[in-house]
């Protein structure tokens, strides 16, 4: 004989459940970012990028500079290069952006993370929010310690400056910053496509290959366009030195650079709640 549960006694266990809150979908994929041994790896590439590029270019450069032109002298700038690590950190935040979401996809198990958060949404909140916190953290940390290391080695030129000088601040935290929004599109991309392969190859194309294809254009239409791009726009907030003068000011192109994620994650957002996991 089977006994018949009562409304009563359904509510009851219902009350008893832990209710799914954007707090703790936070913990659950803090707790998948960190124990992915993926994460490790890639955020340890982006810090080691980020605090030995630009303290070896500028050990390169002092200890040659003698030899260099009076061009080369004149142009040096002790801001980019103390920055300059995002050049090879960004693939390691990218990469891993993807790998966020994607990681699951593989394995199948977005589809428990599904299950358990049924509205959807909040997990790819929760999975941006995270990722965002810790990007933003590591790489302002690295690229602080950078830049001051950098000017340490070059203090024997007496070219060092301090963060109060003119772009100096804002080449830092912006660094940072768009260390941070690139993961975020990244994530996004690889939320859309559901494929590491797929992710990181839409992650590379619309970064490096898309401006080596507008070059190919006429100068006049290549010196339109390019401020636009993704990867111009976003690292302006980064530049201290612009070598030409077809850019956009540092805090517009951020926000270009935003909007290109922001299109990216709502595009994710509605294949999330529209396609089956």
């Amino acid at each position: 004989m089977s006994a018949v549960t009562s409304p009563s006694t359904l509510s009851e266990r219902r009350a008893a459940w832990p209710q799914v809150t954007l707090a703790t979908v936070v913990r659950s994929e803090w707790t998948k970012l960190r124990t992915l041994r993926s994460t490790r790896w890639s955020l340890l590439a982006a810090v080691i990028a980020m605090v030995g590029i630009g303290p070896a270019i500028a050990a390169v450069q002092m200890s040659r500079w003698t030899q260099l032109g009076l061009d080369e002298r004149r142009h040096f700038d002790p801001i980019d290069i103390g920055v300059g690590g995002y050049h090879l950190a960004q693939l390691a935040i990218g990469v891993l952006g993807v790998l966020v979401i994607t990681g699951e996809y593989s394995t199948g198990m977005i589809r428990s993370s599904l299950m358990a958060v049924p509205r959807r949404l909040p997990v790819l909140w929760a999975k941006l929010l995270v990722f965002a916190a810790v990007t933003f953290a590591l790489m302002l940390a690295a690229t602080v310690a950078s830049f001051f290391i950098v000017q340490a080695i070059v203090s024997q030129r007496h070219l060092d400056v301090t963060l109060g000088a003119p772009h100096a601040l804002r080449a830092v935290l912006g660094c940072a910053l768009f260390m941070t929004v690139l993961g975020a599109l990244a994530t996004g991309l690889g939320t859309l496509v559901r494929s590491t392969a797929g992710g990181i190859a839409s992650f590379v194309g619309l970064l490096f290959v898309l401006p080596g294809i507008t070059a190919l254009l006429p100068s006049t239409t290549a010196d339109a366009i390019s401020p636009y791009l993704p990867l111009d726009a976003g690292t302006a907030i980064a530049t201290s030195h612009f070598d030409s003068s077809h850019h956009l000011a540092p805090w517009t192109g951020l926000a270009v650079f935003a909007a290109y994620a922001a299109v990216a994650v709502i595009a994710a957002a509605v294949g999330l709640l529209r396609r089956d996991a």
